[in-house]
């Protein structure tokens, strides 16, 4: 637990924004080198490896909570971090450049998206996650998980990030040991950062009287989600457009279906009123930012500011208990 004044926590906030940013630039360099010595496409890394490995935060916080009791942080963390990846972090990497997606990515990620978001709108309808409705959305994550690598495998994407030459094997980039220690560092080194955060920011909004709903929503939820948003960041100023957008979608399939599921799984969760008003939300943006990249198959600066102002929005209406 930070402990210190307001100060202190300010100053642990700052500091790991620099961890998150130093993280995050050793893991997407050594992640682009794992995927071109294996010739897999990015979008599939973004949507597996670094998807999970950024989404960690959100596991270690859901599962406290929910071994805690605390089933409002528990399930606003999830949904608060889904709402957050696609509104503020895909809307503000757009503004950077336009974010130009795979059909792939529209058709068969776009569609698990929407999918997943209303099956975990499902099970919270009744305001509880039961243990057998936790086991339903861990098979469901696993059977995405599974599909992805079969059509990873068959090259049956309709379209990949990286000529045949890599998928067969010539022209591979050399994936070495400092690499590995690169991957795992900057991954160490963005959850370290991620969990600090956390607990810094959580303590300034309990100082300020905030509810737990709101905290885990908002505030928990935009600390969990910082690994993707430096991941994405640095991987959208690199070029890397799969790795970017595949880290977000597959981070929220993951924390919808995986995270979920297994917090469930250990302690049924029991949540306030205020989670259907927040899934709710996430659901209309869920859908209105596949029909964004469905429509063009990008998503413009326009479209992603205006995605980034309705997250502001929301953080206003909860901070001031209107909604949420």
């Amino acid at each position: 637990m930070v402990q210190g004044g307001p100060i202190v926590q300010v100053a642990v906030i700052a500091a790991t924004i620099l961890g998150l940013w130093v993280g995050a630039r050793a893991l997407v360099d050594a992640v682009v080198r794992l995927a071109r010595r294996f010739g897999v496409a990015e979008l599939t890394i973004g949507l597996t490896v670094v998807a999970m490995g950024t989404s960690t935060p959100e596991l270690v916080v859901t599962t406290d909570a929910a071994l805690a009791g605390l089933g409002d942080i528990a399930v606003g963390n999830v949904v608060g971090s889904n709402v957050y990846n696609l509104a503020f972090i895909l809307g503000t990497v757009s503004l950077l450049r336009v974010i130009p997606v795979e059909r792939s990515l529209v058709h068969r990620d776009g569609a698990a998206l929407v999918l997943s978001t209303l099956l975990a709108f499902a099970v919270l309808f009744d305001r509880t996650v039961t243990r057998p409705e936790g086991l339903l959305l861990a098979l469901a994550f696993l059977a995405y998980t599974a599909y992805l690598l079969y059509d990873e495998r068959t090259g049956a994407s309709i379209e990949t990030e990286y000529p045949a030459s890599h998928r067969s094997g010539a022209d591979r980039t050399a994936f070495r040991g400092r690499d590995a220690l690169l991957l795992v560092g900057g991954l160490a080194v963005v959850l370290v950062s991620g969990h600090f955060m956390v607990e810094a920011a959580s303590a300034l909004a309990r100082s300020a009287g905030v509810s737990d709903w709101v905290i885990g929503g908002t505030i928990v939820a935009a600390g969990t989600s910082t690994p993707e948003f430096a991941v994405s960041l640095v991987a959208m100023r690199q070029g890397h457009v799969g790795m970017s957008v595949g880290n977000i979608v597959g981070s929220n399939v993951f924390n919808a279906l995986g995270i979920m599921g297994l917090a469930a799984g250990l302690r049924p969760l029991a949540v306030s009123g205020a989670a259907i008003e927040t899934t709710l939300w996430l659901t209309a943006v869920t859908v209105l930012m596949v029909a964004a990249l469905w429509s063009g198959r990008r998503l413009s600066r326009v479209e992603g500011a205006l995605f980034a102002c309705s997250e502001a929005l929301r953080w206003v209406l909860g901070l001031f208990r209107v909604f949420g």
